[in-house]
């Protein structure tokens, strides 16, 4: 009667590298760039730049005003700046997006809004591979 099959909901989830996911909960502001190797999910407000090496999610009540760079994103909330995701970007709910996209795969729900612009799979790959090595030589000299 009492027993559960998700026991694990409490836990954070793992990645493949084994690392939980950050979270910035509702209510809290961040401005400045972020760097993580690890899944990130946005409840709150990011105002600067994204660079993960992982998963990216911007929550209902998540809001970022600049770039998201990262392996995949999902986006819930709301985004002014450009998206570019190596793999699969997916905009779902209510989701606004005010800037460009450039992703190997898009999965758009019909809710969703999007103003910008869109490049998929071989025209988004040298646009990706550049901010890959953008961001490493930003973390690179930040570290210095």
């Amino acid at each position: 009667m009492f027993n559960s099959k998700n026991k694990t909901d409490m836990q954070p989830e793992k990645t493949s590298a084994g690392n939980g996911t950050t979270l910035i909960g509702a209510g809290t502001t961040l401005k400045g760039d972020i760097h993580s190797n690890s899944d990130l999910r946005i409840d709150g407000t990011i105002v600067g730049n994204i660079h993960s090496t992982a998963k990216v999610v911007v929550g209902a009540n998540g809001a970022v005003e600049g770039d998201i760079t990262g392996l995949q994103a999902d986006v819930i909330g709301k985004v002014a700046g450009n998206i570019k995701v190596k793999d699969l970007l997916q905009l779902r709910g209510d989701c606004t997006v005010n800037g460009n996209i450039y992703a190997g795969k898009l999965q758009v729900e019909p809710s969703a809004t999007f103003n910008g612009q869109c490049h998929m799979g071989g025209a988004a790959t040298p646009v990706l591979e550049a901010s890959q090595r953008n961001g490493k030589a930003e973390k690179e000299a930040i570290l210095q």
